[in-house]
């Protein structure tokens, strides 16, 4: 077999590959969390109620809320 004298020679470009793919890999994840919760933030929004109309029984309980 016998001894690989590149191996030093190479070992910084290996380290630096690895660690550029892991921050891309981290960004990425990063990216879809940030994209979910932004999408989840829209979803759980609830109408708001028009602060000039005055609060009714009917409105209240009525089942087609808008």
């Amino acid at each position: 077999m016998g001894i690989h004298y590149t191996y030093g020679a190479n070992k910084g470009n290996k380290l630096m590959e690895k660690q550029a793919k892991k921050e891309k890999r981290l960004a990425e994840k990063r990216a879809k969390k940030q994209k979910k919760n932004v999408s989840e933030k829209e979803e759980n929004k609830t109408p708001s109620l028009d602060a000039n109309t005055p609060l009714t029984l009917e409105a209240l309980t009525s089942p087609d809320k808008e």
